[in-house]
């Protein structure tokens, strides 16, 4: 520890900028973290009793829905359930609304991670560059300086290097944060649009077809607060 804060202060000023955003990027990687691993434990749960439920009692899968409305899986299955007697196109677009609005919070910080990958290593070239400046003006040229002048320009260099390499480890540990977060909202577009085309079909096929060639009056309340 002491030594990591040696090489902390012989960085110079610079790596005090690098380190907010160090302890940003964390942050919000740990926030993240902890928001995908709660949906993508409860989301398959969530899905298969609200899809179970729809097939039989729309009421009873809009009450699912409604208590996972936590979860973004939840807001977007609870979109078309809670619409009063919608036609196939009206079900489906309030789907994509609310899918939109969740895919919105999903991207939630990757401008700033973006931002981390492009400023940390001009941070740290920039720290390099005023560091052998510095190091360059204390030496004595043409005044025969001495093997110990020397190995003290040698080592300045090699401090003035270190905020290089720590604005390099910074850029990497956001360029990956942000590419594991890019690949899970992927994903979770995918899901969702899988899961929004089977809720939509059975919509479809079991409960609006039938009640169209019957009567309209015939059609199910979507949901319990229905009249």
């Amino acid at each position: 520890m002491t030594r990591f804060f040696d090489l902390f202060l012989k960085g110079g000023p610079v790596m005090y900028p690098l380190l907010a955003l160090s302890v940003l990027t964390m942050a919000y990687a740990f926030d993240r973290a902890w928001f995908w691993l709660r949906l993508v434990t409860q989301e398959n749960r969530i899905v298969n009793d609200v899809l179970d439920a729809a097939r039989y009692d729309l009421a009873k899968a809009h009450e699912i829905a409604l208590l996972a409305r936590y979860l973004p899986i939840g807001r977007f299955l609870l979109a078309p359930l809670q619409l009063n007697h919608p036609s196939p196109e009206t079900f489906r677009l309030a789907m994509e609304a609310a899918g939109d609005k969740e895919f919105v919070q999903m991207r939630k910080g990757d401008k700033f991670l973006e931002t981390v990958v492009a400023i940390a290593p001009l941070l740290g070239l920039l720290g390099t560059v005023t560091g052998l400046i510095t190091t360059f003006n204390n030496l004595n040229i043409g005044g025969g300086g001495s093997t110990a002048e020397a190995s003290q320009a040698a080592a300045g260099i090699g401090e003035a290097l270190i905020t290089t390499a720590a604005g390099m480890i910074v850029a990497i540990i956001a360029l990956l944060v942000l590419r594991i977060m890019v690949t899970l909202q992927a994903q979770q577009m995918d899901y969702f649009s899988e899961v929004g085309s089977e809720l939509e079909l059975i919509y479809r096929q079991i409960w609006y077809e039938p009640a169209q060639a019957s009567e309209p009056a015939a059609l199910p309340s979507p949901h319990p607060f229905s009249s």
